[in-house]
Order: C-alpha cells, then structure tokens, then sequence
C-alpha cells in the first residue's frame, strides 16, 4: 500500500473526490427520475417516497459502505484493488486446481463485464446532464443528442494527450459539485423536514412487504444509485485506501443522502416536479450554471471510466488474458497515467452508437445496472475466498456474512435481470464478446506454450551439441515465453545461419501475482556454461516491460550490455488453426486473427527496431 503523509493527505483526499466518485457522484442526475418516472414507473405518493428513499439510503450503506469500504477495501493486493487484482490475490493463495480454475473464469467475467459498463457510463451520465436544457426550455429538446455527441467525441479524442492536466481539475469541480449537491438537498430538507423518516429502515420494509412486485421493479432502478461504488475498490491503488473512506464518510455520502433526501422532499410537495427532480431542486436562475456544472461532472466520471478501462486493459495483457498491444504513457512522472489506443476507439465507437441508438437517458437507463450487479456479485463471491483462505476468518461468520451480501446482491442482479429484453441485453453482449476474447487469448496462449514444449530440446544437451559451432562477437539475446528448453528463434537461426554469438541470452518475461515488483526481486539470472545464460525478468501486472532497462540492471550481477552491440532475435508465430477437440475452430480462428494483429514485441518490450531480428514459426493448434 502507498503511504501518504499526513501533509499530504488534503490533497490526495481532493483528488480522490475528483477520480474515484465521479460515477456514482452523477447518479443523482437520473436515479429517483427513473425509478418514479421510468420504464417501471412508481407511483408518486408520500408512502412511495419514503419507502424509495430509504431503499435508496440503505443500499448505499449495505453495498458501498459496508460492502466496499468497510470489507472488500481490505482485499487489496499489494495496494492495489479491482477484479484483476483481487483474481490474483486469491489465485496466489489457492491451491487447488479446480478452485483455482472456477476462481478464474469469475475474476475474468467481472473484467469483461467492466468493459460493457464502460460503455454505458459515459453515454447516461454525459446524456442525462445535457437533458438539462430540456428543462430551461423544450426548444432545445432536438439539440440535446448532438450536443452529447460533440462533447464525448472531444473527450476521446483528448484522451492521447494525457489526463495529467486535465486531472489537476478534477478534484476542485468535484468538490464543488457535491457541496452544491448537499447544498441544494438541505435547502429543500428545511421546507420538508419530515422526509428524514425515510432514514428509518422500517420504511423500506413496509414499501417492500406492502408492495413486493413493485418492491422488486424499483430495485431494478435504485441500484442506479450504488453504480460507481466499485470503483471505490478499483481505484484504491492510486489514492490508498485512508483517504478513499475518509473522502466518503466525511464528504461525498453525506452530500448524495442530502441531495436524494432533498428530491425526496420536492416531491412530497411537488409530484410533477418528477419529469427532472435533480434538475428542478435548483433555482430557475440557476439552471443554466447547473446543466454546465453537470455535464463538467459527468465528463469527469465518464473520464475516469475511461482510464480505468486502460488500466484494465493493460492488466489483462500483463496477465496473459489479451495480445500485446500499443501501451502509450502520456506521462513521464506518473506510471498510471496510459493511454491504449485500440481500447478508447473501440469505446468511442460502442458510446456514440449508445447515444444515438438509445436517444434518451431513460432508455439507457434501462441498459444500465446489469453489468454493474454482475460485477458486484463476482466480488462478493471472490472476496469470500479471501476471508477463508487469507483472513482466516471464522467459516461460520463468514458464512453468515457472504450469505447476506450475496441476498442482496441477487436481489439486484435479478431486478436488473427482466430489463434485458429493453436494453440490458447491450453490456451483456459486450460482457459475453470481451469474456470469449479474454478466455481465447489464454486458452491460445495455453496451446502455443505446450506445442511450442513439444518440440524444444533441453538446454542442456543442446548446449553440449555445440562445440564445432563457429562462434562471432557480440551479444545475441533471444526473447522467449518458456523459462525451459530451446528458443525456436535460436534453433532457426543455428540452421540458417551457422553460427552463435560468444554470448547468448535467453530472456524470459513472468507477470508476478503482484501489481508492482522491486528491483532487487526483478530479475534472476542462472549461468548455463559455454557463454549462454538465462534471465528470468519478473514485472507486476500493473508495469510496463523494458528489456533494455533490465539488462541496464544486469550489471549487479557482473554482466554489462551495450544495446548498440547486442542483436535481438524474436520468434513470430504464424498460427494454423486446425480441427481438434482442444479448441472450437471459430476460437483458433479468433485467436489466429488475434495473434496477426498483436503489437510487434519489439515496440511492447521497448526493443529499438534497429537491433532486432524476427524468425517467423508455424504452429497448429
């Protein structure tokens, strides 16, 4: 875990008000409109009030407070939170296969699932905040879509420069966007005190045993109010996890209970006030400020989707789940700050298709939560793993503890389950296509490594092998993915060419269970005799490899590199698919396609091209 000093900590908790609760911060902007005026409309009366506002209060309490802050907040792995990083934790500590396995395929469809979330979160919360105008006057209602689009294409199309700067601006628009949020809500709570009852649980009992089929619609809608909360768990690694519940507990929860509590209160008095309540608490003078305040929010939160899809992306390359593809770090100072091109086009082009397919936020709306409580029910059931196998906690009281979260978390997945056929079915999909590429890529990856085991010969005798072998100055170091046996690309060369260098390298990359790896644990180097040594070079999921860098650091261990003197031999797989049983042939198809189009290993390893040779190979899977 980072430690932060405490001179610091004002400023690490702003910009975690500015990066960490953007999504579930905009919430407010659709979530009692949608539950009282949506697809599954409730009602407006006072008994309904009450008992939707303490379903809203005490689902933020059970899933984000307690849930993520209070318990899976704890999980992190060496600082660092998410479904990636919580899946290595618990695969580090499981020792059994088929857990080790089912463990697996849940991590990864949370991740999948993330990125169909990724979709939906900048188009809802960009398309709600617009919306906005409708209210100053309907004649700016056929404007609103363009206006969207314009703003998040510029959003994306920013992204290649870095959030460095635009960052520096996050936290202070942020803080003010939830003081105006419990601003507004406690100007409305002094006209309409009463409607602080709704705190009382009892009122959310009563609405749901009164009205269970409604009960179980509504819910469908109130987990809007609780989506972003895993982003508190996500992005722990970059703020800590002090500053993180101190920016909720002291600032942010209070402001969005004060802001619902006061739409709450509005509606009491005014149920027409339905068609915008978020928008309607504000003074008519002020609308105009509060549509551009908005929408300066929402492209914050849809900005930090956005970059935790990169770093998504990245873990999942690190991690064997994805090919390599172009990484840029659009910062010198702050390893974090990425920007992965065929991630954010690939996002832009599933947002504007969102926006324009969809029309209106309430039509999102019904598209949104899915994924959401799919990921949230992965975590619980992965963070389970965690209190048996690392905190040892007692079975019984984690039994007991699971059992309840995982009631809850049902009970909104199932909500969310019947908005399928209306929109829900979109992050699904997306969810279903990014766990088919991840599972493919790592199935592949598995096949390649076994077929290419099958035809190496041990170091050992290979090396014995080679005394009348004409040897030539220089370094020759030679990429390879198995720690074991011969590299293709030196057997390939041996037979071409004749020769060897004086001095061969075999350099093996491993991604450790850990998100960051020290230098002094990075590299291990094993002399093997006749001038060929292998290097093991370990980096934690959330790095970036530099091969240059790492024979740089060699030195401690006696052995000095000049790059401008050393010749880099690469293997490129051309990949056969063929028709066996260890593969659907529309899955090696994929992963062939996948495998042609990966990012040259020179550009991912920081190779320079000038000191690179590729020898290609077949291999049939």
């Amino acid at each position: 875990m980072q430690s932060h000093s405490k001179q610091a900590l004002p400023a690490i908790t702003v910009a975690a008000i500015g990066v960490v609760f953007g999504d579930i911060g905009t919430s407010p902007l659709y979530a009692l409109k949608e539950i009282f005026n949506g697809h599954h409309p409730i009602p407006v009366t006072p008994d309904n009030i009450l008992g939707i506002l303490s379903l809203v209060f005490w689902a933020i309490m059970v899933l984000v407070s307690i849930k993520y802050v209070a318990i899976i907040m704890r999980a992190d792995n060496r600082g660092e939170g998410g479904s990636l990083a919580l899946l290595a934790l618990v695969t580090e500590h499981a020792k059994n296969p088929r857990l080790t396995w089912v463990i697996t395929l849940l991590g990864i469809f949370a991740a999948a699932l993330f990125y169909g979330d990724s979709m939906i979160t900048p188009a809802i919360s960009v398309l709600s905040a617009v919306e906005g105008l409708e209210i100053i006057t309907p004649t700016l209602k056929p404007y609103v879509i363009p206006i969207t689009l314009i703003i998040l294409t510029g959003l994306f199309f920013i992204q290649k420069r870095g959030t460095g700067t635009v960052g520096l601006f996050f936290g202070p628009v942020m803080v003010a966007w939830f003081g105006i949020l419990g601003t507004l809500g406690i100007l409305e709570i002094v006209h309409n005190p009463s409607v602080l009852a709704a705190l009382n649980p009892a009122y959310a009992v009563h609405f749901i045993a009164s009205h269970p089929g409604l009960a179980f619609l509504a819910l469908g809608s109130v987990v809007l109010s609780v989506t972003g909360g895993e982003a508190l768990y996500t992005d722990m690694g970059h703020f800590g996890r002090f500053p993180i519940r101190l920016a909720w507990f002291s600032f942010v929860m209070p402001a969005l209970v004060l802001n619902y509590f006061g739409q709450g209160a509005l509606l009491l008095a005014e149920p027409e006030a339905i068609e915008s309540p978020f928008f309607h608490l504000a003074p008519d003078w002020a609308l105009i400020p509060m549509v551009i305040l908005a929408t300066l929010a929402t492209v914050i939160a849809s900005q930090a989707v956005i970059s935790g899809a990169f770093s998504v992306a990245r873990q999942s390359i690190q991690m064997g789940l994805l090919p390599r593809m172009q990484i840029i770090h659009t910062s010198g100072n702050e390893e974090g700050q990425i920007y992965v091109p065929f991630t954010n086009w690939t996002l832009y082009l599933a947002v504007m298709a969102l926006v324009v397919g969809f029309k209106n936020s309430s039509n999102l709306a019904a598209a949104y939560g899915i994924a959401v409580t799919g990921t949230m029910l992965i975590d619980t059931i992965l963070v389970a793993f965690v209190m048996v196998l690392i905190w040892k906690w007692n079975r019984l009281l984690t039994g007991i503890a699971v059992f309840l979260l995982l009631a809850v978390d049902i009970a909104f997945f199932a909500a969310n389950a019947i908005k399928i056929p209306e929109g829900g079915w979109f992050p699904l999909a997306m969810g279903l296509v990014s766990f088919t590429v991840l599972t493919t890529w790592k199935r592949g990856r598995t096949l390649v490594s076994t077929e290419m085991a099958k035809q190496s010969i041990p170091m050992e005798d290979f090396i014995n092998a080679i005394d009348g072998v004409h040897r030539i100055q220089g370094t020759a170091v030679f990429m390879t993915s198995s720690k074991e046996g011969v590299p293709a690309a030196l057997l390939h060369n041996l037979k071409h060419n004749q020769v060897l260098h004086e001095r061969v390298v075999l350099v093996t990359v491993q991604t450790a269970d850990a998100p960051y790896v020290n230098d002094f644990d990075r590299i291990f180097l094993h002399r093997m005799g006749k001038g060929f040594m292998r290097v093991i070079v370990r980096y934690g999921f959330m790095e970036s490899p530099d091969i240059p860098s790492v024979l740089e650091q060699c030195k401690r261990h006696g052995e000095r590199f000049d790059i401008m003197e050393t010749t880099f031999y690469l293997s490129r797989e051309t990949i056969i698919p063929s028709f066996n049983k260890k593969i659907s042939p529309m899955r090696a198809r994929l992963f062939a396609v996948m495998s042609k189009n990966a990012t040259s290993a020179s550009d991912f390893f920081k190779i320079p091209t000038n000191r690179v040779v590729e020898l290609g190979t077949q291999l049939v899977i």
